[in-house]
């Protein structure tokens, strides 16, 4: 080896030359548990810290024990911290948490209290903590108006003749139904001209929605649905010519794809959701744009089961997606709910719900930090 190089090399900072090549570390957040763990959030606070939440208890929206739960993982460190209760109304259930860090660094809490132990029933809460980390100092509920919501349900259901079409029609021209049930799942994001974006859907009409506010979340209003046949829980990226892209899980009939919709005016209205060539077993999906252009999806890459849970590449806006590689695929278990960020350090965090053991019965909440490179690399041959 030269000098040159030897003194070129020495100048590349130690982290570069940690991510030269692909990388990977798990852990899990707590030891897996017969009580129902499930729909994680991860952000970066403003300290260098990770925080993960999700929902625990008895069940899901039928059990009224259910909170909200939260560990940390100091910088460097190895070990989560003990889980803490941050959102809990006695005798409801609290659901699908959703965390996220502001231009501002301040700390968002959002989730659906479900009223009526049904999905549509939920009622969207919020807290914040303007300091960037706990204690939260304000909390409130959103509750909004959809756009269109009767003109574009219509639109896509008022020829099919079924009781099911005409049952969401009804639905849709219902105020009261229209307004409740709208609730999170994946981070919300700030687009180019400022605006807040947090994407929305309802179980009541398998459809998408997002709450938007053009004053830093002083107040909010609704955008148009996505309509389709099953579309839900939509993660929003940001092309560079301002157009968003907006992935959901399909719970509609098969094929069981990825989802798809458009919106060219900044969120208020979009094309209707169609499917994508990604396969998709009708389980949340999440999407992010790296820092260096190119967007990453986690994804249960199967048609049915949740035993599949891929990370995928694309360097041309999810036009097509170039890389994958598995961070579970066993003939058991469930792996599912990713939650994805990229780091300050450019590293990818993935927090997603682990079950397994007899009946799925053991669970937990699982963290794994890798590289691009290590997707890069495909599953091992």
């Amino acid at each position: 080896m030269t000098k040159k190089i030897l003194t070129l090399l020495l100048m590349v900072p130690a982290a570069m030359l940690a991510q030269s090549k692909g990388q990977i570390t798990s852990e899990f957040l707590f030891p897996a548990e017969t009580v129902h763990n499930h729909s994680s959030s991860i952000v970066e606070l403003k300290d260098g810290r990770l925080m993960v939440t999700w929902y625990r208890g008895s069940g899901e929206r039928t059990a009224d024990d259910v909170t909200v739960e939260a560990s940390f993982l100091a910088k460097n460190a190895m070990n989560w911290t003990p889980r803490i209760t941050i959102a809990d109304t006695p005798g409801f259930p609290d659901t699908n948490p959703v965390l996220w860090v502001d231009p501002q660094q301040r700390l968002w809490l959002f989730w659906g209290l479900v009223i009526a132990n049904e999905w549509h029933t939920s009622l969207l809460k919020f807290q914040r903590a303007d300091k960037g980390e706990l204690p939260f100092n304000w909390s409130d509920s959103i509750i909004l108006k959809p756009v269109n919501i009767a003109e574009k349900t219509k639109a896509v259901f008022g020829s099919i003749d079924s009781d099911r079409a005409r049952g969401v029609i009804a639905r849709a021209e219902d105020k009261y139904f229209s307004r409740m049930g709208w609730f999170t799942r994946t981070h919300p994001i700030v687009l180019p001209n400022g605006r807040y974006l947090v994407p929305l859907y309802s179980d009541g009409y398998s459809f998408g929605l997002m709450a938007l506010s053009d004053d830093q979340g002083k107040t909010w209003y609704a955008s148009e649905p996505i309509v389709g046949f099953g579309g839900i829980q939509p993660a929003v990226v940001v092309r560079k010519s301002g157009e968003l892209v907006a992935y959901l899980r399909d719970n509609g009939p098969p094929p069981k794809r990825v989802q798809v919709a458009y919106s060219k005016d900044n969120g208020m209205s979009w094309t209707n959701a169609e499917d994508t060539e990604v396969p998709n077993s009708g389980t949340s999906v999440d999407v992010v744009a790296l820092k260096d252009g190119r967007w990453l999806m986690v994804n249960n890459d199967t048609e049915k089961g949740r035993n599949s849970l891929a990370v995928s590449l694309s360097e041309d806006e999810g036009r097509t997606w170039k890389w994958m590689r598995h961070l579970e695929r066993e003939p058991a278990g469930e792996y599912h709910y990713p939650s994805v960020i990229q780091t300050r350090d450019g590293w990818i965090h993935v927090s997603y719900s682990h079950f397994s053991g007899e009946r799925n019965k053991m669970q937990s909440i699982k963290h794994a930090r890798f590289n691009t490179e290590w997707v890069m690399e495909g599953d091992p041959k």
